[in-house]
């Protein structure tokens, strides 16, 4: 294999797994857009988002996109409930404390999911037979299509969501100024808690994309893969919807293409390092700041 056939490749692979950080990192950044809180239990809602699109193609038998949308709802849900009980009570308190309750919440869930679906890996359904398609000099599998097309979809609706309703106008209201947008009449509990149900079920997509992709789930699926999409949404800007999207694609083709060409070992050492330097050169990140689509 040439090394242009192999870069070719590592591009498609960097991109399928860099829209599933990107799904993830769009919820890191929407709720810290909204009330300036790093929510690291979010990790886990990726992880239940896979858990419940298990049961949903195993024991109701459905097929993958009725079982991504109840996956997406249930996890939804979860996340409103982990808001209105964890974060709610502590908005007006000293940053620090809500940090530290948003890392016990994802220690909590982890416990939970261990307790409740069993510590050791389930081999996910293969819904979708494995195809490989021909493009030119590299190939591209029929179940990255399907991830680019769902993560694609979900994107866009997310954009008109949050650009084109009432309720996204009222979500960008409350991101520039919360006290401002109370006195015009906006139930900004309840934009806060459709903020935490919108990122949730974008990261239960992304867990059910990937226990598809890879064929298996666990209890601790989410640590690394939520950390890796908290450091997409600093590299692309906090805050910033599309600098979710961008860095979170840039982090899956920085990743495929340090174990292509350097080694395995590295592959998560490489979100650390993109971390450093971000940073040192850029805090606001890519589109920090100098851009408007922020929630």
């Amino acid at each position: 294999m040439t090394w242009y056939t192999l870069l070719g490749q590592q591009l498609i692979n960097g991109l399928a797994l860099g829209s599933v950080y990107a799904l993830i990192a769009l919820g890191y950044t929407m709720v810290y857009g909204i009330i300036k809180l790093i929510n690291f239990a979010h990790g886990e809602m990726y992880m239940l988002g896979a858990y419940f699109g298990f049961y949903a193609l195993t024991s109701w038998q459905l097929p993958l996109i009725p079982a991504l949308l109840v996956s997406m709802a249930l996890t939804a849900l979860v996340g409103v409930v982990l808001e209105r009980i964890a974060y709610k009570p502590l908005r007006n308190s000293p940053r620090i404390t809500a940090l530290i309750t948003a890392i016990g919440a994802s220690l909590l869930l982890q416990n939970v999911a261990q307790i409740g679906f069993g510590a050791e890996f389930k081999p996910f359904p293969q819904v979708i037979p494995f195809k490989r398609i021909q493009l030119g000099f590299v190939f591209i599998t029929n179940r990255q299509l399907i991830m680019f097309a769902i993560a694609l979809i979900l994107m866009i609706l997310l954009h008109i969501i949050v650009q084109y309703t009432k309720t996204g106008k009222a979500m960008r209201a409350v991101s520039m100024d919360k006290e401002a947008a109370m006195l015009m009449g906006i139930d900004v509990d309840r934009i806060i808690s459709f903020t935490f149900a919108i990122g949730s079920s974008l990261a239960a997509a992304g867990g059910v994309l990937v226990g598809m992709y890879y064929n298996r789930i666990d209890p601790y699926m989410g640590v690394m893969p939520g950390l890796k999409a908290f450091i997409a949404a600093v590299f692309g800007g906090i805050g910033v919807i599309p600098g979710a999207v961008i860095g979170g694609l840039i982090m899956g083709v920085a990743e495929n293409l340090v174990v292509a060409f350097g080694s395995s070992t590295y592959r998560d050492a490489v979100a650390f390092a993109i971390l450093i330097l971000v940073l040192l050169f850029k805090p606001d990140g890519l589109l920090g700041k100098r851009h408007q689509e922020k929630v």
